[in-house]
């Protein structure tokens, strides 16, 4: 999947731990090591939070492959 790697991606280039990007898009670090390890589906509020937190675009973090689901 995508998304784990973006986020990871974005996370890394911003010089973050996964605390801080954590922290920063109000998501529990477990969570964020789920999305990144492509074993948590995320819903659109998610998404939402982690392209804010990281300033980006939703796209850039989905790339071509996003189903939304029902909960984070």
């Amino acid at each position: 999947m995508v998304l784990g790697k973006n986020v990871k991606k974005f996370r890394e280039g911003k010089g973050w731990s996964q605390r801080d990007l954590a922290n920063s898009a109000q998501i529990s670090q477990p969570f964020i090591s789920a999305i990144e390890n492509d074993s948590k589906d995320v819903t659109s509020k998610v998404l939402k939070k982690l392209a804010l937190a990281l300033g980006v675009s939703i796209t850039e973090l989905i790339g071509d492959e996003f189903t939304p689901t029902g909960t984070e």
